[in-house]
């Protein structure tokens, strides 16, 4: 027997830029925009832009000269 089952239905690979990313982070951190608004916004999984939180994050508070123990 054989399983006709649907094609995947997971998104393409789309390449987002660095500052993009970081533009994202911002509006999000900033209050702008929630992560599922962001998310189909951008067209990107919500998993990609938490995957970005938790890595560029911290990139962008150096940038801003805040470290992680100024933050409330």
């Amino acid at each position: 027997m054989k399983d006709n089952k649907p094609p995947c239905t997971k998104k393409e690979c789309q390449k987002v830029s660095f500052e993009l990313k970081l533009m994202i982070i911002d509006q999000i951190q900033n209050g702008q925009i929630s992560v599922n608004h962001a998310a189909k916004s951008y067209n990107v999984s919500r998993s990609s832009i938490d995957y970005w939180l938790k890595k560029y994050s911290t990139i962008e508070q150096k940038k801003r000269g805040m470290s992680e123990q100024d933050e409330i």
